[in-house]
């Protein structure tokens, strides 16, 4: 099926799509959720089409690193590859002032959906920009929407090549604040695709930074979440 008849697909099913959707969200806000209910939200959620709400993420993988960025009590997060919305719904839970999440494709169809993630009564709004990462003009984009904000928490998940992440890193680290995290997804080394090459860039981060690891199984292929906790004077440079 090529992707036009797929896209085509997708959109003579929005309306019916975006029903379900938004009755899903209402069952999710009928009451306060847990930290642990979100993140099981996150994973099932459900939907179809431009309305699916996802993330593959190892539950106790990303349950720890969610634990470990409740802990700063972030007011920004930013996020590159909001993918299908997962993992906004959780940064949403745990924002007080703002979500950015970016990806490269465009995201007006979930728009409507992903900007109600947070819990009623949160002061928490949703961004999503659509772009490339890796152009100039993008970050400046996000740099705009920070207007000279700190983040307190940057999710690294889009390109996943050794390029593509590196360039993420070094481009967008310099909008958090010094005690906050970074976060990269895809760290362990055996991996089911040959894109996936984020621990490239995570063996040359361990001699410069101060980093942990939230892996289920030290023999997994794929995924796996690194952390790195930002000193005073701001995310380290890689070394030559």
């Amino acid at each position: 099926m090529t992707s036009f008849i797929k896209h085509l697909i997708r959109v003579l099913r929005q309306p019916f799509n975006a029903r379900h959707a938004f009755r899903r969200l209402q069952e999710y806000h009928d009451r306060p959720r847990s930290l642990e209910e979100v993140v099981d939200w996150a994973m099932n959620f459900g939907g179809d089409g431009y309305m699916r709400v996802k993330t593959l993420q190892i539950p106790a993988e990303i349950t720890r690193l969610a634990r470990a960025v409740q802990a700063i009590q972030p007011r920004i997060i930013l996020e590159i590859g909001t993918a299908s919305g997962g993992t906004a719904l959780i940064w949403s839970h745990l924002a007080a002032e703002r979500v950015i999440t970016c990806d490269l494709k465009d995201m007006a169809y979930q728009t409507p959906l992903f900007t109600r993630f947070p819990p009623p009564g949160s002061g928490c709004e949703v961004t999503l920009l659509s772009g490339n990462s890796h152009d100039p003009g993008f970050k400046a984009r996000v740099a705009r929407e920070l207007d000279g904000a700190k983040v307190d928490f940057l999710f690294i998940d889009g390109d996943h090549t050794e390029e593509g992440v590196t360039a993420d890193y070094l481009d967008y680290k310099e909008f958090v604040r010094p005690g906050g995290l970074i976060a990269f997804h895809d760290i362990v080394e055996h991996q089911p695709l040959p894109t996936n090459q984020v621990f490239h860039l995570w063996k040359r981060l361990k001699p410069v930074a101060r980093l942990e690891e939230f892996v289920n199984d030290p023999q997994q292929r794929g995924f796996g979440i690194g952390v790195l906790h930002v000193p005073e004077q701001g995310a380290p440079d890689l070394p030559t």
